[in-house]
């Protein structure tokens, strides 16, 4: 009898073991298809408009629309999420990424923004969702999980990035399918995805709402520990898309060439790889995530006023490897913490909705607030200040987020 009650939870530990080797993989999967659809447009954007015919203020907003959609869809996702199960409502999320790729990929102006709009609404689904299916699946191991599907996402951020002009131009493929070759990653997604479905039925709404305490939305809304985790997930975003929108042109200011600041631009999110990483596993490791906030938020200001002093373009590129360093923790930190700072995969769904929600509307003004100072002063030291502001009240945001408590 021994035995085969040995044997059985054997077994059981085996098939438990399997389970968690699926998730892992379907989450990494994920990671892989959150920004590819997005990065990749960038260097494409004036091949794109001078082949279509747009004018630079609409190609521009091929590349705001996402954040539109994220902002808008943020919200909706957790009741989404809670009408189809989270996994379901994923798997909904990388079909809408897959269709708006191939729509985006035909060559006229209506389709190029359709496509570009659907694929915003997609990826706002997967952003939201992807912690609370963390939160439910691992919730011990929110940190580590959390490293994972975020050092993913910026991999392959900063990869798309570099292959699409080799793609469009030097395979010959045009911008058209080089776009439309990151489809590939979403149509695997799929595919994982619904086997991860099939095995995993998701429970009924029902089942959920007797295995968690009641919980009404709308009271994150009124939780100062929400709008903390809120605030630090929006101005890390602020900074974040500032960067990559004016840091080539502030590095111009500083001496280095076109090009040169341009590839600044790649090396920015791949300096800040490891930090990706290490931010969320440190951050399960203490009671409280002050300390990690202190550093990241710290050193980001201390960057920044490195590039407002100036100096040699030694000592700027070390300032901005400083800066890539930090806010790469910045990033995976704010995605931890959707998590640590929920109960279950609930909360953590509407919390993750509430955040991404208000980051990006941060996310979109940041780089128009930013372009409006150098227009006012024709200079990056207002500009650079401002940053520097935002930097410290981050780190105010952060203090109060990374308290060892529930929302």
């Amino acid at each position: 009898m021994e035995k085969n009650r040995a044997r059985t939870n054997s077994l059981t530990e085996e098939a438990s073991s399997n389970k968690r080797m699926l998730y892992l993989i379907a989450i990494m999967v994920i990671g892989f298809n959150l920004r590819p659809a997005i990065t990749s447009v960038g260097p494409l954007l004036g091949t794109i408009r001078d082949q279509i015919g747009l004018e630079n203020w609409s190609a521009g907003t091929i590349t705001s629309l996402p954040l539109i959609a994220f902002a808008i869809v943020s919200p909706l996702a957790p009741k989404l999420g809670r009408k189809l199960g989270n996994e379901g409502a994923v798997l909904l999320g990388l079909i809408l990424l897959f269709a708006g790729i191939g729509t985006r990929s035909i060559p006229y102006t209506p389709t190029l923004f359709i496509g570009t709009a659907i694929i915003g609404v997609g990826i706002a689904v997967m952003n939201v969702l992807l912690p609370a299916v963390i939160k439910e699946k691992f919730p011990h191991k929110v940190g580590q999980m959390t490293s994972v599907y975020s050092t993913s996402m910026a991999i392959f951020a900063a990869t798309a990035s570099g292959l699409s002009v080799p793609l469009a131009k030097g395979a010959g493929l045009g911008w058209e399918l080089a776009l439309l070759s990151w489809a590939v990653l979403a149509l695997v997604g799929i595919i994982v995805w619904i086997f991860v479905i099939s095995r995993n039925p998701a429970p009924k709404e029902e089942q959920v709402e007797l295995s968690n305490k009641p919980f009404n939305d709308s009271n994150l809304w009124k939780s100062p520990l929400a709008w903390q985790v809120t605030l630090f997930m929006g101005l890390q975003s602020f900074i974040f898309y500032v960067m990559v929108s004016w840091l080539p042109e502030i590095m111009q200011s500083f001496g280095f060439s076109v090009s040169a600041a341009g590839w600044l631009i790649a090396y920015v999110q791949f300096v800040g790889l490891p930090s990706t990483f290490l931010a969320p596993v440190l951050a399960e490791k203490f009671s409280n995530q002050q300390g990690i906030v202190l550093g990241i938020s710290g050193g980001a200001a201390v960057g920044f006023i490195g590039l407002l002093i100036g100096g040699p373009l030694p000592l700027i590129f070390i300032w901005v490897t400083l800066i890539g360093v930090t806010f790469g923790g910045a990033i995976s930190l704010s995605l931890a913490m959707l998590g640590m700072r929920a109960r279950n995969g609930r909360q953590a769904g509407a919390l993750s909705g509430m955040a991404q929600s208000v980051g990006y509307i941060f996310a979109a003004i940041g780089p128009l607030f930013i372009g409006l100072l150098f227009d006012i002063t024709q200079a990056w030291s207002a500009p650079i200040i401002a940053i520097i502001v935002v930097c410290l009240l981050m780190m105010v945001a952060g203090l109060g987020a990374g308290r060892n408590k529930f929302v």
